[in-house]
């Protein structure tokens, strides 16, 4: 993709949603398959199965707590509610042998963290192709971030009050800034600078050195 000098709204916007979209795309490749493999099976089928939406865009499995609703006056952890998930009802009923104990599965999130980290860590060659330039890096890697935060609030119904979540959000923006923004930089430092050849009895100026757009 060629570098702009000029501000292009269009080409923002396209570059926003192409980044955010194969973030999300790369966390639907990573999640469902690890969450069936290592995950709790009974409790993940109780929440909708490793490919429910909400593994992705919940708050609340990442930070590894309960997404159900409890009734007027009781706690999440002290029965068993229907589970909502994007609005919608995808888990119910009683305990049964054999089925949910009740228990939160604590592996589940670290799954889901250690593939956001993962999915952050492909971001920086998404950035380093769509994006090129290393003073946009920082504004992208955020924009992408404060992009999950609204989309997950919005999901959950609920603010992300969780110290884990923050932190693998914190942890992710700092992978993206630090490491995509110093492939940029370097690719720059490569192929920003050529020397123009001189003619015979010519000094060498710092004319000689021009950059190469």
């Amino acid at each position: 993709m060629a570098k702009s000098t000029v501000w292009d709204p269009v080409l923002l916007i396209s570059q926003i949603v192409s980044i955010q979209t194969l973030h999300y795309l790369t966390l639907a490749v990573l999640v469902p398959p690890l969450l069936t493999i290592f995950a709790e099976s009974s409790s993940l089928e109780y929440y909708g199965g490793a490919a429910n939406v909400g593994m992705v865009m919940d708050w609340r499995e990442l930070a590894g707590r309960p997404a159900s609703r409890a009734t007027q006056g009781d706690s999440p952890w002290s029965s068993f509610n229907p589970v909502w998930s994007g609005g919608k009802q995808v888990g119910s009923g009683d305990v049964q042998e054999g089925q949910w104990d009740g228990r939160v599965d604590p592996i589940r999130s670290w799954i889901i963290a250690v593939c956001w980290m993962t999915a952050s860590g492909v971001d920086i060659y998404y950035m380093y192709t769509l994006v090129r330039r290393p003073r946009l890096i920082l504004d992208f890697s955020l924009t992408l971030i404060f992009n999950h935060l609204v989309l997950t609030t919005y999901y959950s119904k609920a603010l992300p009050t969780s110290l884990f979540f923050w932190a693998v959000m914190a942890a992710s923006a700092a992978l993206m800034i630090i490491v995509a923004e110093q492939f940029c930089v370097k690719r720059e430092m490569a192929e920003g600078l050529t020397v123009v050849p001189l003619n015979e009895g010519e000094d060498v100026e710092m004319g000689s050195l021009l950059r190469r757009d």
